[in-house]
């Protein structure tokens, strides 16, 4: 054999691959941050922009500035406190909910202040002290994908608000939370952005169908008579369900609610509209409710 030993040469060019082209970078989720604490914002800023795939795009210390900051940027998603001076987190809330997902991320834990923040609209809430960091990742990355999350202590406030009979008239809410969004100030109020995603503007046009019912015995300056709901024969699990539905919740919130499935939300809800002889979500809460009209042609 002979001694030397063959060494390839260079590949011909015509059997180089071809450099492939660099991955497109993948769009962040982009994240507004209002609280009025700036360590708490501090915080929250550092830990969300750690990760590769979000963003903290502004930081607002009121509702008023969130609103603002909202507007400019239009984040995938936002992190609202509850109590905040001048304008609160529950004022702002309608506003903001018409321009992006909102979580509520905060210490205020009073049942009719979880209520009301689902009432007008939050995607979730978030009481702090009861998630851990990744628990908080995965809230806000899901919440721009419209799936709620609930720390214990606001699901069970929830709950016992939902199963204590809350009847037509709405909690007054401490600390004159949502004031803004009824009286006025001294400042400018809060103008709601002129066009409403559809799927947005079909949850406010819900609410404001269900507002004057709920407000109805102190606009008139009397009571709503306690409709009777025995009649019905609703099992307890339905009655809770349909207490949610009369709240303006979502089916996706009534499943993170009552830790069950969307299906078996589903599945109650048409249970519970055969025994309410309704076809539609606002007639089985104006029979809820006691202020659909009566008809002669069904059962009471």
């Amino acid at each position: 054999m002979p001694d030397d030993v063959f060494e390839p040469g260079p590949p011909h060019p015509a059997t180089v691959p071809p450099a492939l082209p660099p991955a497109p970078a993948t769009a962040r989720l982009r994240v507004v941050v209002a609280d009025d604490n700036p360590v708490v914002r501090a915080g929250l800023g550092v830990l969300l922009s750690g990760r590769a795939d979000i963003q903290v795009v502004a930081e607002a210390a009121d509702g008023r500035e969130a609103y603002e900051k909202t507007l400019h940027h239009r984040p995938d998603v936002v992190l609202l406190d509850v109590r905040m001076p001048g304008v609160d987190g529950i004022s702002a809330l309608p506003h903001l909910v018409g321009i992006a997902p909102v979580l509520m991320l905060t210490y205020s834990r009073e049942s009719e202040i979880v209520h009301e923040a689902l009432r007008l609209g939050a995607g979730g809430y978030l009481v702090h002290g009861e998630f851990t960091a990744d628990q908080l990742v995965q809230a806000v990355r899901d919440t721009r994908n419209g799936r709620a999350h609930f720390t214990a202590t606001a699901a069970d406030a929830l709950l016992a608000h939902m199963r204590h009979g809350t009847g037509p008239e709405r909690a007054p809410l401490p600390d004159g939370l949502g004031a803004a969004l009824a009286t006025a100030t001294g400042r400018k109020p809060v103008q709601a952005p002129a066009q409403v995603p559809s799927r947005q503007r079909e949850h406010s046009e819900s609410l404001s169908q269900l507002q004057p019912v709920v407000g109805q015995s102190s606009v008139n300056g009397g009571s709503v008579p306690s409709p009777n709901r025995q009649q019905y024969g609703l099992s307890s699990r339905e009655v809770e369900v349909m207490e949610l539905i009369a709240s303006g919740m979502s089916n996706q919130q009534i499943a993170a609610t009552c830790f069950i499935s969307e299906k078996t939300v589903k599945n109650h809800i048409n249970r519970i509209f055969t025994k309410l002889h309704s076809a539609s979500r606002s007639e089985a809460i104006a029979r809820w409710l006691g202020t659909a009209p009566r008809d002669p042609g069904r059962r009471p």
